[in-house]
């Protein structure tokens, strides 16, 4: 896909030395974590995207009703709208986010899904004033929904801010176009949790990156970005 046609995507993440990114254990201090917060609003992005487990702890847990009504609703994108100055937004194929609102502080939620979503849960959404849109059929084409994205929100600059399936699916599809690293002074040391990019198994989508700044940050933790070929 062109890249006029779909947001610029910078993946922005803060894995530890040996590449891993769960950073509960690691008891990083405050400072070090605001640094992450404040590399990113040096993009000036129009949105930020994460999958539907990450954004759980924003969404909430609101009870999603039956529906009653007979007439199905016709699996066609919602805009809620389309003006804000900042967006939030979660792949959540299956529709399993309890939204409290459309907003997570000011910015304004859009929600991914697929058609098998029920009608329940697509009524649901409409009543909170969640934007949705549909990827795909039972799987997400993430090139389709970077292209609505830019074309029915305006959105031209996007933080990918995923765990490593995401980030993963998102480097296979060539859909990355910068990286930035905010590598802090810890080794995780553990097997079997997420990295940085968890493609698949086996041999992954190997992508060659070109070096575009290095920078020392708070805490000894030091800032790489990377524009990827």
């Amino acid at each position: 896909m062109k890249r006029a046609k779909r947001p610029y995507v910078i993946c922005h993440m803060m894995p530890s030395i040996d590449g891993r990114i769960v950073t509960e254990r690691w008891k990083l201090a405050p400072a070090v974590m605001a640094e992450y917060d404040r590399t990113a609003s040096t993009f000036k992005a129009d949105a930020w995207m994460i999958g539907r487990v990450s954004m759980e702890p924003y969404a909430g847990k609101a009870w999603v009703p039956a529906r009653k009504a007979a007439r199905p609703i016709p699996r066609t994108d919602f805009i809620a709208r389309h003006d804000a100055q900042s967006y939030a937004i979660a792949l959540d194929p299956s529709g399993k986010l309890g939204w409290r609102s459309g907003s997570i502080d000011e910015e304004h939620v859009i929600t991914v899904l697929t058609r098998k979503v029920p009608d329940a849960y697509l009524a649901f959404l409409r009543s909170k004033g969640v934007s949705y849109l549909f990827g795909g059929e039972r799987e997400l084409d993430l090139e389709v929904v970077l292209e609505k994205l830019r074309s029915k929100f305006g959105i031209k600059r996007l933080l990918l801010e995923g765990g490593g399936g995401i980030n993963g699916s998102f480097l296979t599809a060539g859909l990355i176009d910068e990286l930035s690293v905010l590598v802090v002074p810890i080794a995780d040391g553990s097997i079997g949790t997420p990295s940085l990019f968890d493609a698949k198994q086996g041999k992954g989508p190997t992508r060659h990156l070109t070096l575009h700044s290095v920078k020392k940050r708070r805490g000894g933790v030091v800032w790489l970005r990377y524009r990827i070929a």
